[in-house]
């Protein structure tokens, strides 16, 4: 932490030492989800994050990445979760339901938890777009899960700590 103009500022941390992360990850466009999957959890590792300490689900969609999601926060085993996959335009309305409804499961599970959650699910046009951009994004979800996951031991901290 550090003062700026005397206010508290609470500093970013990707530091991943001793965090433990739960993955979920959809089958559906899977060589682009394993894309997503593989430049995550080489980031994490980077972050300082064990293999040990990461735990991988596989569901079929992105629809049904969210009560996976529900269940892992449910254990109160970690410290963040990450949610992958990645979700083509077709030709029908389908794709905005899958991408809006995925969307909102993961804020509600995380606000209902008081869990991080990085949203990793890729919605495009293409499937060039997906792959283009599953690197970069698998990555950013895990430096976005490890900072979210100290953020909130960071706060939780300074709460207890606070006279009552």
């Amino acid at each position: 932490m550090s003062h700026y103009d005397n206010i508290l500022e609470i500093d970013s941390n990707l530091d991943g030492s001793g965090l433990c992360i739960g993955i979920v990850m959809s089958r559906f466009n899977l060589d682009v989800s394993e894309g997503l999957l593989g430049a995550c959890t080489a980031e994490l590792t980077q972050l300082g994050v064990l293999d040990a300490d990461i735990v991988l689900v596989t569901v079929p969609g992105a629809l049904e990445i969210p009560i996976a999601l529900q269940k892992l926060a449910a254990s109160d085993r970690f410290d963040a979760l990450i949610a992958l996959g990645a979700v083509v335009r077709g030709e029908t309305y389908h794709f905005e339901v899958v991408a809006n409804e995925s969307a909102r499961g993961l804020v509600t599970v995380g606000l209902e938890y008081n869990v991080p959650i990085a949203n990793g699910i890729l919605t495009t046009d293409d499937e060039d777009q997906a792959t283009a951009r599953m690197a970069e994004k698998g990555a950013e979800t895990a430096r976005v899960a490890v900072e979210m996951a100290n953020l909130v031991l960071t706060l939780d901290e300074m709460d207890q700590s606070t006279p009552t």
